[in-house]
């Protein structure tokens, strides 16, 4: 594994906020993570069809990435303290942070929220201007 790259784990990827849930089932510190297992769990976060192909690809780069580890002559995986943080902390701020930002233009959603939202959008926009950077590499 050394000398190996390891495929991104991209924020706000919706199969990685996935990947983020199912690794926080209170199950797996339990049982540990195998392709069966986590095929279960994705096909039910990402309400769709999740691969045996795109699980062993998802473990890998977990894997590569220190979220979790193999357990020796099993194959079966560990999360690591790192993966616990990461899985904890990525649902928390979808949760908390993303998912009312992203509701705001729902009608429900308080003027405050819209507002902060703007700000925030102008914000980014400034950085952006600031460093040249074209709208299409947001």
């Amino acid at each position: 594994m050394e000398g190996r790259r390891a495929p991104a784990l991209r924020f706000g990827d919706p199969r990685v906020q996935a990947l983020a849930g199912a690794l926080c089932s209170s199950l797996l510190a339990v049982t540990g993570l195998t392709n069966k297992s986590l095929r279960a769990l994705m096909t039910g976060l990402i309400g769709g069809d999740y691969s045996m192909n795109r699980a062993s690809y998802d473990l890998t780069r977990l894997r590569r990435n220190g979220l979790i580890t193999r357990v020796p002559g099993r194959n079966l995986y560990q999360l690591t303290p790192d993966g616990q943080a990461f899985a904890i902390f990525y649902t928390k701020v979808h949760n908390r942070v993303l998912r009312p930002l992203l509701a705001t233009s729902a009608p429900q959603a308080p003027p405050p929220l819209r507002a902060a939202l703007r700000t925030i959008d102008q914000q980014v926009n400034a950085r952006f201007d600031q460093a040249r950077l074209p709208m299409a590499a947001a």
